[in-house]
């Protein structure tokens, strides 16, 4: 059996396509750990498991390391758009994507597609649709205690659950400190991605990033989304945001009715074959 998979990365967030029209392997996830340990395996931030056609719609499922299933991501749906042009699954240059978390429409802004705008959806505050315990409300500047320190915590979905908190400095050691106990928090039962958020003016923020099931990353679209948003609702910038990230930089703009709108880049690293050994080690997971 041959297993192909083809490799992208969005500022460094790297993902791995797994088309199941080319590879007749399901996922599971044992296989999924397998694949995506940078060790073991060839390695990535996680899996991107389409195209799915389901009553005329394109589906991705967006699988992370520790084999669950997310709802969305903003760096795995620019990826997947990519991979749909560069398969030539789409001429249009303009569609929409289907994902757990909700539909996303996608804008080519170049030629070959590395360059796209994505409408991520509205940012919401309320506790009861990111989720996160106790009664009905919005989640913003609320202080919570996570391991013996008081934080102000803005909470945001885009599709996807993220607790954002401003900060003086921020730094990668900060956030895989706090991230842990943030994601695993009693206060979000669906657990949640952390983003550690540092105003630069009133039209950049800096943020560093753990997410849930995958831990430290180098970048995150709906990360971005999130964390504009909450620095948004704060009063600390206006509607269009550069957000920085160790991995680079996306656009984002937050419209009137709080929808979100994502630009940034791609790229396509690599074609992988996995070896007759490998996937025999596939099989039995």
């Amino acid at each position: 059996m041959q297993i192909k998979l083809e490799k992208y990365h969005g500022l460094g967030n790297d993902y791995l396509v797994y088309d199941p029209a080319v590879n007749p392997m399901e996922l599971t996830p044992g296989r999924i750990r397998l694949i995506c340990n940078r060790n073991f395996g060839p390695g990535s931030d996680g899996i991107l498991y389409g195209p799915i056609f389901e009553n005329g719609a394109i589906k991705v499922k967006i699988f992370n390391p520790d084999g669950g299933e997310a709802e969305k991501s903003g760096n795995g749906v620019r990826i997947f758009s990519k991979y749909l042009k560069d398969a030539k699954y789409i001429s249009e240059k303009q569609f929409t994507v289907s994902t757990l978390g909700g539909d996303v429409d996608v804008t080519y802004l170049t030629p070959n597609g590395d360059v796209m705008r994505v409408m991520m959806g509205k940012g919401v505050c309320r506790s009861d649709l990111i989720p996160v315990s106790g009664p009905s409300r919005q989640v913003i500047n609320e202080e919570m205690v996570f391991c013996g320190k008081p934080y102000r915590v803005t909470c945001v979905s885009v599709g996807n659950p993220h607790c954002v908190i401003p900060m003086d400095q921020v730094s990668r050691e900060t956030v895989c400190e706090l991230g842990p106990f943030v994601e695993h928090s009693p206060m979000f039962p669906n657990r949640i991605n952390l983003q550690i958020l540092k105003v630069l003016d009133g039209e950049n923020i800096q943020i560093e990033i753990y997410e849930r099931g995958a831990g430290y990353t180098l970048a995150s679209g709906s990360s971005s989304c999130a964390a504009a948003f909450a620095a948004y609702r704060l009063g600390l910038t206006g509607s269009k945001i550069g957000v920085h990230m160790p991995g680079g930089k996306l656009e984002i703009e937050i419209r009137r009715d709080d929808s979100i709108y994502m630009t940034g880049q791609v790229q396509r690293v690599c074609s992988i074959t996995l070896a007759e050994e490998f996937v025999g080690d596939l099989q039995r997971k």
